[in-house]
């Protein structure tokens, strides 16, 4: 008998592959404009213990990431990331972080609220300092991971835009070749509060994939699948989804 919590993690499996074969600009409604695009995003990871430079600090933690994004069919590069933080395992399978973003995007459709029009074109970077929480749930069927963030993201106007996000994470080792597994998460994203740069109140975006992942050893292991990016415009009328493949590499140490 199938569980019931996997069928329905298992649902954007079968429902986001689909949504490959829609057009490129779709009429939602009388109001909504929904455009969408096709790309890739790149990812390296590094988490680990600082056990190493004093064994007292094995449950201080931290956490590098790099990402690269392209989109226009990968012909163009549009966004890079990159994140830090220091962490602390409060038990095996919770920890605490505090942590800095910083997002350089280039070319991107930056509008002014007042002007309603591109700030000189000019590549942007935006910034986040964040507070997160995650918890791995290890069972019979594979391992769930919750995390939760809420980021204060600044440097593009004069206002701090407040936005949680929260990811679930489900991954299911193969019994026939346990570091194969397969991969789901979804994240959604939420504005607290409505600023003249970020957009009205409610919900942001939601991201969905599915792949699956292959662990070389304990310490190295990868990610490769398809990730939907369904993002709500400022003022809630115009949407965009990008159909991104997601390639992903993770180390401890």
């Amino acid at each position: 008998m199938t569980c019931k919590p996997v069928k329905y993690l298992l649902l954007p499996a079968v429902i986001i592959p689909g949504l490959l074969f829609s057009g490129q600009s779709v009429q939602a409604d009388d109001h909504t404009q929904l455009v969408e695009d096709a790309g890739a995003w790149f990812q390296a990871v590094g988490e680990g213990s600082l056990k190493g430079v004093d064994p007292s600090l094995e449950k201080a933690r931290v956490w590098v990431e790099g990402q690269s994004r392209f989109d226009q069919g990968m012909d163009h590069w549009y966004q890079g990331m990159i994140r830090a933080a220091a962490g602390y395992s409060v038990t095996d399978r919770l920890t605490v972080w505090a942590g800095y973003t910083y997002l350089p995007t280039e070319n991107v459709t930056y509008k002014s609220a007042q002007a309603g029009q591109p700030v000189n074109g000019q590549p942007v970077s935006q910034q986040d300092v964040w507070p997160a929480i995650r918890y791995i749930l290890p069972t019979d069927i594979g391992s769930f991971t919750f995390r939760t963030m809420w980021e204060s993201n600044f440097g593009l106007g004069s206002q701090v835009r407040e936005r949680p996000r929260q990811m679930i994470k489900f991954a299911h080792p193969f019994e026939f070749e346990p570091r194969l597994s397969a991969i789901v998460w979804d994240e959604a994203f939420y504005r607290v509060n409505t600023t003249n740069w970020g957009g009205k109140t409610g919900f942001d975006q939601n991201r969905a994939f599915a792949g699956i992942g292959w662990a070389f050893n304990s310490n190295i292991r990868t990610e490769l699948g398809y990730m939907n990016q369904y993002l709500d415009g400022a003022n809630h009328i115009n949407t965009s989804m990008h159909h991104l493949g997601m390639a992903s590499v993770f180390v401890n140490f």
